[in-house]
């Protein structure tokens, strides 16, 4: 069923503004996504009627304020597919918790002469994490390289994998929008004795996930990209493994006991969750949740799909070889992240004259700086849709880089 996008978009206060006079076009949820009243009026609600510390107080409101974090949590492990609540970590965002792993497992079972295997596509975030750790403990880093298609090459994955020990990889490009094969890369990763960690922080907001089906063993994403808040995210990990892992902090709440010469930690996942949460941003979190099913994974990935079709049709439609655009040509592998760059004219200047119509499209690096070496370039501009953009928004996307284009052959 295709979505109302005009009532999906009076949802989203922001997006009632204007810009010199301009309804706001919002063309950047790959960067952050906006926030519904659903959203915004849990976390109220939760400051104004339950606010106090979690896993402490007996007094009621205490208890209340626990209860709804705690069943957030349980929100969250479920809409990923995960067997067991406890297997969900919460954590600021997913550099946290891809740093929590790399500090934690990789520490404790990778020394030198050890292997992970990487791609040239990945954020930043799954990149200098390792790099510190190959730095530190003489890890090998291994990539795996990209075909002229915005796809990863997989032609020599085997020898990249033997004898590595982790796979990371992102699930969706923030920068392509290539949507990688995740099932088969995890697979091949076991096949050779690694683990696998997943950046799923660009996919989990717009495709149905199940990290059991992945089979992964790592799943890093955050709130802030699916309609919640900013400040937490999330970490799940195989049950067994957040056992075995030492704690990430320490303090309060990740302990069961503390003595003058020793401490013995809490249970998972409360072992890596140190000191007061972000409560009502887990509250905000769960209910942003809520808001996603109640529309429904299925028809939100539909939309996107539908939606940018419509928008490279279009743009290739109005100028053709004068705006370059990486990524996939096949739609079903790409997700609604489009990075295009104009010859001659730089994405910062292009985004700014767009400012000036209030379409609001990113510029710059995309903090995938390796993955721009690779296109032989500084930067792009990218524009990405979510579920509260429709046709409409693509058109003034496009009347925008025509003033553009003009503006800079003046």
């Amino acid at each position: 069923m295709a979505l109302d996008v005009a009532r999906l978009k009076a949802e989203f206060p922001l997006l009632e503004r204007e810009i010199n006079g301009n309804p706001i076009v919002y063309l950047d949820s790959a960067s952050t996504s906006q926030k519904p009243f659903a959203v915004l009026d849990a976390m109220d609600h939760a400051y104004r009627h339950h606010y106090a510390n979690v896993h402490r107080g007996v007094y009621e409101i205490a208890e209340l304020a626990t209860a709804e974090f705690e069943k957030a949590r349980r929100k969250v492990a479920t809409f990923i597919g995960a067997s067991d609540w406890r297997e969900l970590v919460f954590v600021r965002n997913a550099t946290e918790a891809i740093n929590l792993v790399a500090y934690t497992w990789a520490r404790a079972n990778l020394g030198a002469g050890d292997a992970i295997v990487l791609t040239h596509m990945e954020h930043h975030a799954n990149v200098v994490p390792w790099q510190m750790l190959a730095n530190e403990r003489g890890v090998e880093l291994r990539w795996i390289p990209m075909t002229p298609e915005f796809t990863l090459d997989l032609s020599d994955l085997d020898t990249l994998l033997d004898g590595a020990k982790l796979l990371c990889v992102s699930a969706m490009s923030n920068v392509l929008g290539t949507i990688n094969p995740v099932r088969e890369l995890v697979a091949a990763a076991h096949a050779h004795g690694a683990l696998a960690l997943i950046d799923a922080c660009q996919y989990i907001p717009h495709i149905a996930t199940n990290v059991a089906e992945w089979d992964a063993d790592f799943v890093a994403f955050s709130a802030h990209k699916l309609c919640g808040p900013s400040g937490i995210g999330a970490l799940w990990a195989r049950l067994e493994l957040l056992e075995a892992m030492p704690p990430f902090l320490g303090g309060g709440e990740m302990i069961r006991d503390v003595r003058l010469d020793y401490f013995t930690t809490n249970d998972v996942p409360w072992k890596f969750e140190a000191g007061t949460p972000a409560i009502v941003e887990a509250i905000g979190f769960g209910a942003a949740i809520d808001y996603l099913e109640s529309i429904g994974m299925a028809e939100i990935r539909d939309h996107e799909i539908k939606l940018t079709e419509y928008a490279l049709d279009a743009l290739d439609n109005e100028f053709g070889d004068r705006l370059k655009i990486y990524g996939p040509a096949d739609i079903a592998i790409r997700g609604g992240a489009i990075s295009f760059l104009f010859d001659g004219i730089h994405a910062h200047d292009v985004t700014q004259v767009l400012d000036q119509d209030g379409v609001c499209v990113r510029a710059g690096h995309h903090c995938a700086k390796p993955l721009m070496r690779q296109l032989g370039v500084p930067a792009t501009s990218r524009a990405s849709f979510y579920m509260y953009n429709d046709e409409h928004d693509v058109d003034c996307l496009v009347k925008a880089l025509i003033r553009a284009e003009q503006f800079f052959a003046l």
